[in-house]
């Protein structure tokens, strides 16, 4: 039995979610500057999301937050792109399933919001991350899409959300 739930993003989980993307961005080593975790977003993600087209989901597990994603219009493609955004999940959600599952969920909300595309951008050497991606249809592309800042991010992918699983 499934102990962890996927859920919309409520304004109590703010500070938890923050301090996960922060942490596992820490533990993976990424750079501070150019990347998610510089984002004023992190701030108040309950009301980064409140727009139009856009939503982010959490996993909740014990009353704890133990991951989390999001889908919101590309910056610049907005009509028919959006993006996978700020996708982390701490130590005890990873190799459980959880991810492809939140994936699934975002690429449904994605396709009920009518985007064609779906964009993601990432780092060379967040490998179990790019297998998830590549599992669920993520093709890599040569340039970036958009205008989303985290000019450290140097892999970028796109997903035809037309297309049948």
């Amino acid at each position: 039995m499934e102990t962890w739930k996927i859920r919309e993003i409520e304004p109590e989980d703010n500070q938890q979610v923050k301090a996960l993307i922060r942490e596992v961005l820490v533990e993976m080593g990424v750079p501070k500057v150019g990347t998610a975790y510089e984002d004023k977003a992190l701030d108040d993600m309950t009301s980064t999301y409140e727009g139009k087209r856009m939503a982010y989901f959490v996993v909740e597990e014990n009353d704890k937050i133990i991951g989390g994603a999001g889908i919101a219009p590309l910056t610049g493609l907005e009509e028919k792109v959006c993006e996978l955004q700020k996708m982390y999940f701490l130590p005890e959600a990873r190799g459980r399933g959880i991810g492809m599952q939140m994936i699934t969920q975002c690429m449904d909300f994605a396709r009920d919001q009518d985007f064609d595309t779906c964009y993601i951008e990432t780092l060379p050497y967040m490998e179990n991350a790019r297998r998830l991606y590549d599992r669920k249809g993520f093709k890599v592309i040569e340039k970036p899409m958009g205008n989303t800042g985290h000019y450290n991010c140097t892999v970028f992918m796109t997903k035809d959300l037309r297309a049948a699983e």
